[in-house]
């Protein structure tokens, strides 16, 4: 399991040059998978489709995990897998390595860490995707080097990694649900209240909300964005809207927890400076003597959960301070 410890900035090569750690991110979707190596680089990324057997989700992603071991014993010989270092949506229970409950994947209190170091002999992590890529930016990436830090994603929703301290906080697996806090003008949300986050700032509700006020349908919030810089008006409406509730959230962060910097990834983010300059002025505006956040672009791409997969593995090894 996970130790509670400080997430250091990065220390440099633990493993031997012959040695790796196997990263895997289930989705929804599908499953990435990566071998992690001694310079916290990934090797062989893979991706395939989820498939897991309606109501035994949790043993299928065990079964999955124990193929996708011995595919990449078979195709890399050389490197000797010493820990797997598995994440997914929904809500984690990290320290104990348990899921404690995933809608889209459809599996309930199960074991992860448990069964799977009995399926494969080895030491396992089970951990949160978002949490890990939180942890990935935190220790080598935007973030490196600072404590109080909150990584958010925003894409078809929004979720997030708070740190404090240097340390990550779990809550149980309930932290970080960034995108389920409410705002004003939000609006009524899949998860059964109203106002929250996600249904105003998500890269998915900008597309909605464009389509639904203009009767147009649009290809995602890239389109809008594209609009809004054209001079749409209903673009302009639903982007500020947008804005507004996503410094709400970051302004109140700020106020709680004293954070130093905002880290955003996800779609939603590869507006660049059309959504962070906008974004850091309703920031500005809000907070008076609070300490002002910096709002930094996350820097480890996509496969930034498969990164923190495998670090959150070293740390069970031991092989970080």
């Amino acid at each position: 399991m996970i130790p509670s410890e400080p997430t250091s900035p990065h220390q440099g090569p633990v493993l031997a040059p012959d040695e790796a750690i196997l990263a895997i991110d289930v989705g929804g979707t599908d499953t990435k998978s990566a071998l992690l190596d001694s310079a916290d680089q990934l090797q062989g990324v893979q991706r395939r489709p989820t498939v897991l057997r309606p109501g035994e989700a949790g043993d299928s992603v065990v079964e999955n995990v124990v193929a996708i071991l011995g595919e990449y014993r078979a195709a890399w010989p050389h490197k000797r897998v010493r820990a797997i270092g598995l994440i997914a949506p929904g809500l984690v229970d990290e320290r104990k390595g348990v899921g404690i409950f995933s809608a889209n994947l459809g599996w309930r209190d199960y074991p992860f860490t448990e069964r799977l170091e009995a399926a494969t002999g080895l030491p396992v992590t089970f951990g949160h995707d978002v949490g890990a890529a939180g942890d990935a930016e935190v220790r080598i990436g935007a973030a490196r080097g600072l404590a109080d830090v909150v990584v958010m994603i925003i894409g078809t929703g929004v979720a997030g990694a708070v740190f404090c301290g240097g340390q990550r906080i779990l809550g149980g697996g309930y932290a970080g649900e960034i995108g389920h806090a409410e705002v004003p003008g939000g609006e009524p949300c899949r998860c059964g209240a109203h106002g929250c986050l996600e249904t105003v700032g998500a890269a998915g509700a900008i597309a909605r909300r464009y389509a639904e006020r203009s009767g147009r349908a649009v290809n995602g919030a890239r389109e809008v964005l594209q609009l809004q810089a054209a001079g749409d008006a209903q673009a302009q409406a639903v982007v500020d809207d947008a804005v507004n509730a996503l410094a709400f959230s970051i302004c109140q962060l700020a106020a709680t927890l004293g954070t130093e910097a905002v880290v955003i990834g996800g779609g939603l983010a590869q507006a660049g400076e059309q959504l962070f300059a906008p974004l850091r002025a309703a920031v500005d505006e809000r907070l008076s003597f609070h300490r002002r956040p910096r709002l930094l672009a996350a820097s480890m791409g996509q496969d930034a959960g498969l990164i923190g997969a495998g670090l959150q593995a070293q740390d069970l090894l031991g092989a970080r301070p």
